[in-house]
């Protein structure tokens, strides 16, 4: 007879419930981690997103929660290229955790930070066309933990998703797929810079801080 495969607890509750409801997905054991494996495809473990990050605490643990529970209403796959577009109105340690679990990034140009100071995440999908917002709103969290990050942290991990979060659909305007601009040399530093962010000084290229240094200048 198969033994199964150890569940940690913080996947067992609320997160292994919400993979559960996802077509081929499997659950087996790999040097002692849970390695989940959707589609053909493998996602990052917590502990893989807990080491990229470089420690756990209550941010990362949100940012695990939103990203999960929007990949898993959308019934995407982690992207290897622009698949999945994701735009973040914080840039708290959150939003490590949505990069390993959604493969966007600023690198590949998925990744859109708007600075609104807020605990939501908008996450798009260019095959189906359809998006999910995830709030966290954190309403159900005892006032007793506020100040234990360590008890947080794991309540986080195994608290129902209505207590943590809200996700609804959404419509975006598609954004474009990231374009490999020419380069511009400043004629002030010297430096070479993307054309979309050159400025005109006097008939001259200029980089936004030579711009900006030149203005204060003059």
């Amino acid at each position: 007879m198969v033994k199964p495969p150890y569940i940690p607890w913080f996947i067992k509750n609320a997160v292994y419930e919400e993979y559960m409801g996802r077509q081929a997905i499997n659950y087996f054991k790999l040097e002692s981690q849970i390695v989940i494996e959707t589609k053909g495809r493998f996602i990052m473990t917590y502990e893989e997103i807990i080491q990229f990050h470089g420690h756990e605490c209550p941010g990362l643990a949100m940012g695990y929660r939103m990203a999960t529970a929007a990949m898993t209403r959308l019934d995407s796959i982690r992207a290897e290229d622009e698949e999945i577009v994701a735009i973040v109105e914080n840039d708290a340690c959150g939003v490590d955790a949505l990069q390993c679990v959604t493969g966007c990034t600023f690198g590949k140009g998925n990744l859109i930070f708007r600075n609104y100071g807020k605990h939501v995440f908008t996450i798009y999908c260019r095959s189906s066309r359809s998006g999910v917002r995830v709030y966290f709103h954190g309403d159900g969290i005892p006032e007793d933990l506020s100040e234990n990050r360590s008890a947080l942290t794991k309540w986080i991990m195994s608290a129902s998703r209505d207590s943590l979060l809200s996700i609804e659909p959404t419509s975006i305007s598609e954004p474009e797929p990231a374009k490999i601009r020419s380069s511009i040399l400043c004629s002030f530093c010297g430096e070479n810079v993307m054309e979309s962010r050159i400025n005109q000084l006097n008939g001259k290229p200029a980089c936004i801080p030579c711009f900006e240094q030149q203005r204060k200048s003059a």
